[in-house]
């Protein structure tokens, strides 16, 4: 089994996206997720990526992604009690109303262009 530690070091949120899926799951400072693999070969596991969002570092909010190189791609994220954390675990509720508010634009989008073809 594969498994790679992620601690927040930082004083704000940080989101760990799992892909290539998408998921994501929001660390508080000093909280701790292991990503668990089944896979057990020789070649790398997983890769990590960081990035700088302007607005979501003014906002407390820091991103990386653990990126699944082999194995399943539903890796499993665990708390340090072995506990599963799923997808949109503590993601805060302001996050998911702006979400929710651009995925209904984007849909209402759609929708008039299909309208008008």
């Amino acid at each position: 089994m594969a498994v790679m530690e992620v601690r927040n070091d930082s004083p704000g949120w940080l989101t760990l996206w799992l892909e290539p899926l998408g998921e994501d799951r929001w660390l508080k400072p000093d909280e701790t997720f292991r990503v668990q693999s089944d896979y057990q070969g020789d070649d790398l596991a997983f890769s990590v990526t960081f990035w700088v969002d302007d607005d979501d570092r003014s906002a407390g909010i820091e991103n990386m992604a653990i990126w699944i190189e082999n194995g399943d791609f539903y890796a499993e994220v665990v708390d340090r009690a072995g506990n599963l954390i799923e997808c949109g675990h503590q993601r805060p509720a302001e996050v998911n109303r702006r979400w929710q508010a651009t995925a209904e634009e984007a849909r209402k989008r759609g929708a008039g262009r299909q309208g008008g073809a």
